[in-house]
């Protein structure tokens, strides 16, 4: 069980404080409820832009790179990250440093001083983050399917951006974004480690006054259009063929999200998971293959992936389909259900061992939901789920309607291999 407190202070800003035994460590996250889902086309990517510029110099610490020396001075480990909906901002100390970096990380989100020079500095940054990820084609691959399957809105739109918008925005378009995004009302402050919680509130209140109240607008709601399977061939000259599948399933608000988790488990969550003993074990036709169950305010998907050789992606694909089959058809026994209960309960005792995790959860639940629940509520809601209900679960999201795939290797205009992947999505 997790021991926390929700505090409220007069300017909307929730805080959560998760103390915790047996650790000399304290973990400070700050969550912001924005992300690339709440840009428009033209600013594509100044969400993960602004969340880079905060580390660029404040008031207090306006040498670049005075940010970074102050946290590793500490031996502090910290970072930033930019999804779809959320930012988030950490730093992970010492219990005794902790005031250093409630300091430092409120300087970085209320006193930034976005440099020009910096901006310009950081733009070519981004560029070649852009590029790394070009570059690497199981990033590349899952970035396709991902389009695919979220479409050309918001919600399916490259976290970092493109090229193209990377070097058009403005530094007042970054300004603009943070004053209309950065919040008192959608912004969550959690801490959780080792600490005194009445001196550690006081800290973040004072801390955090500067805070402008209000919340920002809501993103635009996903609409799909898709009435048939979507392929994407991409030709590319690597060592191995990188495909990604995707079907649309359900939000994080639905509650066939738990026997969508469940499903994801047991087509390729482990090393047990059908997915990694057939493509893996038995056939030794992949290194990596495995899924996951992503789900957002108001849509989700479950994506699997593997990295085959070219000539055997047709074969990989129709066995991807054969297991796919297999669970809409009923071939989910009690004692698969079973494991992958106990796996996910297994895994989430592990998770909690850690800060950073806590500050983590307690953050994206009181975020997401305004509520938090305990892990073990959460579970007991897995625990519940029927056999039946993975079942519809499984013929309800593997239909060819919903299918997606992606796949980059030495493929050429080869129309015949294309024709043969569409077939199998369409048979799903």
């Amino acid at each position: 069980m997790i021991d926390f407190e929700k505090r409220v202070l007069e300017n909307g800003l929730r805080v959560i404080l998760a103390p915790m035994k047996s650790t000399e460590a304290v973990t400070l996250l700050v969550l912001a409820g924005v992300g690339s889902r709440y840009e428009t086309k033209e600013i594509n990517g100044v969400s993960h832009f602004l969340e880079h510029m905060f580390f660029k110099g404040t008031k207090d610490r306006p040498d670049p790179g005075q940010v970074h020396k102050d946290l590793n001075r500490i031996g502090a480990a910290y970072n930033a990250f930019t999804s779809k909906e959320t930012t988030g901002f950490w730093v992970k100390t010492s219990f005794k440093d902790f005031d250093i970096g409630l300091d430092i990380v409120s300087d970085i989100l209320l006193r930034p001083i976005f440099k020009d020079e910096e901006f310009q500095k950081e733009r070519g940054v981004i560029l070649q983050e852009i590029d790394m990820y070009e570059d690497n084609p199981m990033h590349k691959t899952q970035s396709l399917l991902e389009a695919m399957t979220l479409e050309d809105q918001p919600i399916g739109w490259d976290i970092a951006g493109t090229k193209e918008t990377v070097s058009s925005v403005k530094k007042e378009d970054l300004i603009s974004y943070e004053k209309e995004n950065y919040l008192s009302r959608n912004i969550i402050v959690a801490v959780a480690g080792k600490f005194d919680k009445e001196e550690t509130f006081v800290k973040i209140k004072a801390a955090f006054a500067e805070l402008k109240e209000g919340k920002n607008k809501d993103f635009k709601k996903a609409s799909f259009s898709q009435k048939e399977p979507r392929l994407k061939v991409t030709e590319k000259d690597s060592d191995q063929t990188h495909l990604a599948m995707g079907f649309r399933a359900y939000d994080m608000f639905d509650d066939k999200r738990y026997p969508a988790n469940l499903l994801s488990t047991l087509l390729g969550g482990n090393t047990s998971s059908r997915l990694f003993t057939e493509i893996r074990e038995k056939l030794g036709l992949a290194y990596y293959v495995y899924s996951w169950n992503d789900q957002f305010m108001d849509c989700g998907y479950i994506g699997m992936a593997a990295g085959v050789p070219h000539e055997k992606l047709t074969e990989v694909t129709e066995g991807i389909r054969k297991i796919c089959f297999q669970m809409k058809s009923g071939e989910v026994s009690e004692a698969d259900l079973d494991a992958a209960k106990s796996y996910i309960r297994g895994q989430t005792a592990l998770r909690f061992e850690s800060s950073e995790e806590i500050a983590s959860f307690v953050a994206n639940q009181e975020l997401f939901y305004n509520e938090i629940k305990q892990p073990a509520e959460i579970i007991k809601k897995i625990e519940r789920v029927k056999r039946e209900e993975v079942i519809s679960a499984a013929s309800d999201i593997f239909k060819p309607e919903k299918a997606n795939m992606s796949a980059l290797g030495k493929h050429g205009t080869d129309n015949e291999t294309k024709k043969k992947h569409e077939d199998i999505l369409r048979s799903f």
